[in-house]
């Protein structure tokens, strides 16, 4: 029996291609010029580190890393355990626990939980820079992550993608959706919530497809306080 698919197996040859590479070396030529870029180099590529692509069952697509100091972990949504929850996260703290039964919103933003249960936080693009949002688009990461998406596309089935705002579900839009479960609806920002986000029960409608499909379901409940180190994270 042929072992199971990884990361590696999937997105080795996207990482030759130009497009990747030049995404790469404009945040290496930006620290290098003294910008402060986000997230730390090491933690780009979290959101596949802590989600093997053996255990993917949920795909949530954001845009770009928040770009204050310190807030940015290399997955979408998500902030150091330290850090102030960015109002994106407090809307959807908000649908789940109208959502999840016995889900209580902790007093941080560090989705490493649901990371490593397989649920794939990924950005459109991995990086930014300090303060300037969109600062690294245009420069080969959105090329990349549209890659890392047709792959999860062709070789893995009875995934739920979870797409926020307009951008998210156009970046979507070649997925099989005869094969796979797309829930599109407004984007959790304050300046958009109030268009279609609260009540879509979108959590719960992505366990029951799991399940229907012999997954085991997210437990999207938070534990009150995450440990970094417990993930070999400083």
């Amino acid at each position: 029996m042929a072992a199971p698919l990884t990361w590696h197996d999937l997105l080795g040859p996207i990482k030759e291609e130009p497009f990747f590479k030049n995404a790469l070396a404009f945040y290496d030529a930006e620290v290098a010029a003294g910008v402060q870029c986000f997230p730390p180099r090491h933690e780009i590529f979290n959101a596949f580190r802590f989600t093997p692509f053996a255990k993917l069952k949920v795909v949530i697509l954001g845009q770009d890393p928040y770009h204050k100091p310190g807030q940015a972990m290399g997955l979408s949504f998500a902030v150091r355990p330290s850090v102030t929850i960015p109002p994106s996260l407090v809307n959807i703290y908000q649908e789940l626990s109208n959502d999840i039964s016995g889900f209580v919103p902790p007093p941080h933003g560090c989705l490493l939980p649901w990371a490593t249960q397989g649920v794939l936080l990924l950005n459109a693009v991995l990086t930014v820079r300090c303060g300037a949002p969109a600062s690294h688009a245009n420069h080969g990461w959105e090329q990349f992550t549209d890659a890392v998406i047709a792959q999860i596309n062709e070789h893995a089935e009875h995934v739920v993608y979870i797409l926020w705002g307009r951008k998210a579900k156009d970046k979507c839009a070649h997925v099989d959706s005869s094969r796979n479960l797309l829930l599109s609806c407004a984007h959790p920002s304050p300046l958009s919530v109030y268009r279609g986000f609260f009540g879509q029960h979108q959590f719960s409608r992505a366990n029951e497809y799991l399940v229907a499909h012999g997954k085991e379901p997210i437990d999207w409940r938070l534990p009150e306080q995450v440990n970094l180190e417990d993930y070999g994270m400083a």
